[in-house]
C-alpha cells in the first residue's frame, strides 16, 4: 500500500475476494512486480499467516482508547470494575494478569494526566467533557488532545474568507507515512492568496521556515514542542491536497503534483469525510456550535469530491467529481434535467466521463455499453427520486 508491501493477511484478504463475489471458486492470484521486488514478493506469497495477537498495548495507545470507552459511555467506573472488563478480552488470554494490570494502571495515568477523566474520593472514574467528545469523534486520545489545542486556537481566529483554514481542519491528523517534499511546499505556499497566507501566520507556520526546509535544512524534532509544530507542517501539506481534490483535481494528478504515493492520496480522500464527520461531532460535544455549523455546511463539498456549483449534482448515485462536471458541461445542470433525460442520452455523457476507457478499447464494445446503460438507468431513477422529493418541497412551501 502505497510504498509499503502489504502483510500476508491483506494479501489472503484480498485474494478472497474473488471467491467472495462468485467471480471464481477459488481465490487466484496474478501478482505483478519488478524484478527487484521478486525476492520479497515471493517470502510474501510464501508467508505463513501471523497469529492473532491483541491489539491493546500501551505502546500503540490503544488500551488507553479503550479504558477512555468504557468509563465514557459507564460500562465499568472503578479499577476493578476495569479490570474485570479486560478479563474478558483477548489481551488477558494471551499475557498473565500482572501485565494486564500493568496496563491498565498505566492507561488510567495517561488518560488521567492527558485531562480526560477524573476520580472522586470512592475512587469512582468519569469522562470529563474533553474526554467525550474525544470518545464521540472517534479519535485516539493523544489526536484528541492535539485535535482540542488546535480547535481552540481556531475559534480565537477563524479564516472565513476563504477555504483553506477548514480544509485544515479537515484534514486528517495521521500523516499516513507521508514525506513532505519542502520544493512543492515551497510552491504552493508562495501561490496562496491573502487570506491562505493569514491561515499560515495563525497555525504558526513561517515562510522562511519553509523557505529554509526546502533548501534542505532538516526539519527539527527534538523537544514536544518542536514535534507538535512538525505535525502541523504535515498537517498542512495533506491540507493542500485535500483543497486539490475538492476542485475536482484526480487523484493521481494529485499524487504526481506533491510526489506523493497514489494510495496515500487516494486514503486521505476516503478518511477526510469520516474525520469531517468526526470533527463536527467533537464540536458539539464541546458545545461549540457555531463552529459545528461551519464545519457541516462544508463536508458536502468533501463527500462531493467537487465545487459548490456541483453539489446538487452529486447527491445522485454514479455522479461524482469530473463525472459531475462533465454532466455540467453538457447542460445538465439540475437533478431536473438528468431525470427528464432518456437514459441513452446519459450513456453518451458517461462515455465523455470515462476517456481511457474508450481509448483503451478503440471502439465501446455491446458489453460496456450495456454497462454504462444499466448505470445510466441507476442514475435517472435516482435522479427522477430527488427531483419528486424537490417538487413536493416546493409545493408544501406554496
Amino acid at each position: 500500500m502505497g510504498r509499503e508491501f502489504v502483510g500476508p493477511s491483506m494479501l489472503r484478504q484480498m485474494r478472497g475476494r474473488a471467491g467472495r463475489q462468485g467471480k471464481s471458486p477459488v481465490g487466484e492470484t496474478y501478482l505483478c512486480c519488478r524484478q527487484d521486488d521478486l525476492e520479497q514478493v515471493l517470502d510474501l506469497m510464501y508467508a505463513d499467516i501471523p497469529e492473532i495477537a491483541s491489539c491493546l498495548n500501551t505502546e500503540n495507545k490503544r488500551v488507553q482508547r479503550a479504558i477512555l470507552e468504557v468509563i465514557s459511555v459507564r460500562l465499568a467506573n472503578s479499577h476493578e470494575s476495569l479490570l474485570e472488563y479486560f478479563s474478558s478480552s483477548l489481551i488477558s488470554y494471551t499475557h498473565d494478569r500482572e501485565f494486564v494490570e500493568k496496563c491498565l494502571t498505566s492507561g488510567l495515568e495517561e488518560i488521567h494526566d492527558l485531562g480526560l477523566i477524573v476520580n472522586d474520593s470512592y475512587s469512582s472514574f468519569a469522562a470529563t467533557q474533553l474526554g467525550k467528545a474525544i470518545v464521540a469523534s472517534s479519535v485516539d486520545p493523544y489526536d484528541g488532545v492535539f485535535i482540542h489545542a488546535e480547535l481552540t486556537k481556531t475559534l480565537k481566529a477563524f479564516v472565513m474568507d476563504g477555504e483553506m483554514h477548514i480544509l485544515y481542519v479537515f484534514t486528517p491528523v495521521q500523516d499516513f507515512g507521508i514525506i513532505v517534499n519542502w520544493q512543492v511546499f515551497r510552491n504552493e505556499m508562495d501561490a496562496l492568496d491573502e487570506s491562505g497566507l493569514r491561515v499560515l501566520g495563525f497555525l504558526g507556520i513561517k515562510p522562511t521556515a519553509v523557505l529554509k526546509l526546502a533548501q534542505g535544512v532538516p526539519l527539527k524534532e527534538n523537544t514536544p514542542e518542536e514535534r507538535e509544530l512538525a505535525r502541523v507542517y504535515r498537517r498542512f501539506y495533506l491540507a493542500l491536497q485535500l483543497r486539490d481534490l475538492c476542485n475536482e483535481m484526480p487523484i493521481h494528478v494529485v499524487a504526481r503534483k506533491y510526489d506523493s504515493p497514489r494510495g496515500s492520496v487516494q486514503t486521505l480522500a476516503q478518511t477526510c469525510q469520516g474525520f469531517a464527520a468526526g470533527m463536527i461531532k467533537f464540536c458539539e460535544h464541546m458545545g461549540w456550535g457555531i463552529m459545528a455549523a461551519a464545519l457541516e455546511h462544508f463536508s458536502d463539498r468533501l463527500m462531493a469530491g467537487a465545487r459548490t456549483d456541483l453539489l446538487e449534482l452529486a447527491k445522485i448515485p454514479f455522479i461524482k467529481s469530473r463525472t459531475a462536471r462533465v454532466f455540467w458541461e453538457n447542460g445538465y445542470r439540475t437533478v431536473g434535467a438528468i431525470a427528464n433525460a432518456d437514459p441513452k442520452e446519459l450513456v453518451l455523457i458517461l462515455m465523455q466521463a470515462q476517456p481511457n476507457k474508450l481509448r483503451l478499447k478503440g471502439k465501446v464494445d455491446e458489453k460496456y455499453e450495456e454497462k454504462l446503460l444499466a448505470k445510466a438507468n441507476v442514475i435517472s431513477a435516482s435522479a427522477n427520486r430527488l427531483w419528486q422529493v424537490q417538487l413536493q418541497a416546493e409545493m408544501a412551501e406554496e
